[in-house]
């Protein structure tokens, strides 16, 4: 199921399975993937927001239908409770009308407010005030509620196999290739990103390692090429421009394998002299001694008169 899914997605985003080997020859070709605690650690970081928002979404359930089923209870009561004695004269009526006699404010200490605020501090308080919000709505509010609340898990509910897969693709789809004249890094899957360097650019190899990455057992490897060194005050301002002069083997197991490969086709590379890959450079000339081509026109000009000669010389014996 989920290797048709996989087949579907990157057909449908026009991502190619694996990228094209970089110049060098079919026989260094060497290809490194991200460690499988990498995977887990990206899988731990999908699964706790999936269980933080499913126990969202149960505790608001919960407190909708606890919420609901007071309001309704309150509502009932009010409906059946009997009407209020009416006043049988005028003076009854000024003294039911009068407002009650004013309380002497009290007392406050210094440093502190006249009027408490309240507090939540138990799970009464809180009912109790989202109570006393929800008895002001109407009738058909709690039945909006409910039919938001089914929507928010549908989508709850899809989400899940679509952002698993996006992670478990953008794990699958880091490649690392390696060549002895150059290397190539591919990754994302919506975004894709394929990052090529020569052998005659790269200036340093170095392996970073936090301590998370120490405890599963993975690394960085970050290789620098010419034009990516920024001084720490113009960090901000080379950042985006440092990103196209630096490839980063990201979360790999055995980095000091991999680093060492790097260095010692590096060290052949400069050794060979065999040059940047993507130039187009003419064949050398042949070097020879100094007198040949010094008398070298004085010769091809004695082989043209000798033809000459010879080309006459056969006219007069083919006329005689």
């Amino acid at each position: 199921m989920y290797q048709r899914s996989r087949a579907f997605v990157l057909h449908w985003l026009k991502v190619p399975p694996e990228p094209h080997p970089p110049a060098g020859a079919p026989a260094s070709l060497r290809v490194f993937r991200a460690g499988k605690n990498y995977f887990k650690l990206r899988l731990l970081g999908w699964a706790v927001p999936q269980v933080v928002a499913f126990a969202g979404i149960v505790f608001w359930t919960v407190v909708l239908l606890d919420v609901e089923q007071t309001v309704r209870e309150q509502r009932v009561a009010l409906a059946n409770a009997p009407a209020a004695p009416t006043p049988s004269n005028f003076r009854e009526a000024l003294e039911a009308a009068a407002p009650p006699p004013a309380s002497p404010p009290p007392a406050t200490t210094k440093g502190k407010s006249a009027k408490s605020r309240p507090r939540i501090n138990d799970w009464a308080t809180f009912k109790r005030m989202l109570v006393n919000v929800a008895v002001r709505l109407p009738t058909w509010a709690f039945p909006l509620l409910w039919v938001l609340k089914v929507g928010g898990v549908i989508i709850y509910v899809a989400q899940i196999p679509l952002t698993y897969a996006i992670r478990r693709l953008d794990y699958e789809l880091r490649w690392y290739v390696v060549t002895d004249r150059s290397l190539r890094i591919r990754t994302g899957v919506w975004q894709v990103q394929e990052l090529t360097m020569s052998f005659a650019n790269l200036q340093q190899v170095v392996v970073t390692q936090g301590p998370v990455q120490r405890l599963l057992g993975l690394a960085d490897v970050r290789v620098q090429s010419a034009g990516g060194g920024s001084g720490g005050g113009h960090e901000k301002s080379h950042q985006a421009g440092d990103s196209l002069h630096t490839a980063v083997f990201q979360s790999v197991e055995h980095a000091n394998e991999i680093r060492d490969l790097i260095l010692e086709r590096l060290r052949l590379f400069r050794a060979t002299g065999l040059g940047d890959p993507d130039d187009q450079h003419p064949p050398a000339p042949a070097l020879t001694d100094q007198p040949a081509t010094a008398h070298l026109p004085a010769t091809l000009t004695a082989a043209r008169e000798l033809l000459a000669e010879a080309r006459e010389l056969r006219r007069t014996l083919s006329s005689s």
